[in-house]
């Protein structure tokens, strides 16, 4: 059993847990100043151990029709693939794939929420797979691979990109 309280999932130092409004409680990650931008995406962990990820839909969400734009959902994707195999990812990796069936649109306002689960987590791919939902409706599928990678040595020259 994963001891979830020392999980990376937990205990980065870049994460930030929400102190006020909706997402009180729930936590996002600030190192990454695309998501920076393009969130808040926020994620739990549930009393079944399951991970639950959210957001908000704004203005900046949307396409031309007034949806939320489908690369909207597939970063808010990247995001839960990433939280959803937090407790046994525990330190770097990267998408190697990434697929998704869009079924029903989102608009302004609306609450889009992420489960899924873990189906495989190996040496160095981890299988997850889960869904988008705005309330009872279904949005989107996916399904999705995270390679585990080990951290390099930076040099300074690397540092200042």
């Amino acid at each position: 059993m994963i001891d979830i309280s020392k999980s990376a999932l937990l205990t980065r130092s870049d994460l930030q847990e929400a102190t006020e409004g909706e997402f009180k409680g729930w936590r996002t990650w600030t190192f990454d100043t695309f998501l920076n931008e393009n969130g808040p995406f926020w994620h739990r962990v549930e009393a079944d151990r399951s991970i639950r990820c959210a957001f908000r839909a704004q203005k900046k969400h949307l396409n031309s029709g007034g949806n939320v734009h489908g690369g909207c959902f597939m970063a808010f994707v990247d995001y839960s693939l990433f939280a959803i195999a937090g407790l046994v990812l525990d330190g770097p990796g990267v998408t190697v794939s990434l697929s998704s069936e869009f079924l029903d649109a989102a608009h302004e306002d609306e609450l889009i929420e992420a489960t899924g689960e873990v189906t495989r987590a190996g040496g160095s791919l981890i299988f997850v797979r889960g869904e988008l939902k705005s309330g009872e409706r279904l949005l989107l599928t996916f399904s999705g691979t995270i390679k585990r990678v080990k951290q390099k040595p930076r040099t300074i020259a690397a540092s200042r990109r």
